[in-house]
């Protein structure tokens, strides 16, 4: 809105510029240090991470042991990942980062002016830098909610909202298209697309924006979590393409036959968090990954 788009390219690079002397700040990751048989070094810094107060012999313990029985088959080959230790984790991380693009946030974020002004409002740029200023707030609460109701919770509420707020939508555009422009029938559905929107992008935000990653991160044995981690990551940025590239066409065919897609997608998602995505919260990575066993 305010600035050309070439500035903006421009501006986009200062974040990535404050990143790079960052880099030289990060720890190490304790488990990759216990893996490179840096004991001393592993163990510092997980004192670091976990706080000097707190005993870290049973932790440590614990990864010595899963960094022992990785490393005593260092390659995992691409037939093995069919065994249910392999096989479960993968599924559900990179579903999860499948179905968070499938459910269209980056269509309607990305298209959020053209779906403004469809949806009758006049001022459709505005709209959408409030959207975006809703999606910052909504990640923020996230965040200190995490470890109180647990990732799994979390995801069933986001699901449950974007399905519920998709269908409003989708009802609103079908209804829209039978209705005179300028009525007062059209006002209302119009304020009622723009309120399932932000509740759309609320409910987005409490789960499926970010917990997938972190699920990922969580359930992914060591012995395949570069490997996995890297499959998922692609098979999350090319949804992301998919997705992006065919908004703008499903859009002229159909807004409201759009929206329904998308719901149905997110109610799946819904389904697929109650059947297969378990509760990480309090537990070691250890103990995630053992479970699948």
């Amino acid at each position: 809105m305010f600035v050309p788009w070439r500035l903006l390219a421009v501006l986009g690079t200062l974040p990535c510029t404050l990143l790079i002397p960052g880099l030289f700040f990060i720890p190490e990751s304790p488990r990759w240090l216990a893996k490179m048989n840096l004991m001393d070094d592993f163990e510092t810094s997980l004192q670091v991470l976990r706080g000097f107060e707190t005993d870290i012999t049973a932790e440590v313990n614990d990864i010595k042991r899963a960094v022992e029985s990785a490393n005593k088959k260092a390659t995992v080959r691409f037939q093995e990942l069919n065994q249910k230790k392999y096989r479960t984790p993968l599924l559900i991380g990179t579903g999860l980062l499948v179905l968070q693009n499938l459910c269209g946030i980056n269509g309607i974020l990305f298209y959020a002016s053209r779906i403004f002004r469809a949806a009758g409002f006049t001022n459709s740029d505005l709209a959408t830098c409030a959207l975006g200023a809703i999606q910052v707030l909504a990640t923020g609460v996230t965040t200190s909610l995490l470890d109180k109701a647990g990732r799994r919770m979390l995801l069933i509420i986001s699901t449950a909202g974007t399905t519920l707020s998709l269908l409003a939508v989708s009802v609103a555009f079908f209804l829209k298209d039978n209705l005179p422009h300028d009525s007062h029938s059209d006002y209302i559905l119009s304020m009622v697309s723009l309120v399932a929107l932000v509740a759309y992008i609320i409910t987005f935000s409490f789960g499926m924006g970010a917990i997938p990653w972190l699920i990922m991160s969580e359930i992914l044995p060591v012995g395949i979590k570069s490997f996995a981690g890297s499959f998922a990551t692609l098979a999350n940025m090319l949804t992301s393409f998919g997705v992006t590239m065919t908004a703008n066409l499903l859009l002229s065919w159909s807004a409201g036959g759009t929206f329904a897609s998308y719901m149905v997608v997110s109610a799946f998602a819904l389904v697929f968090v109650i059947l297969w995505v378990p509760e990480t919260k309090g537990r070691t990575l250890e103990e995630i990954q053992w479970s699948f066993r």
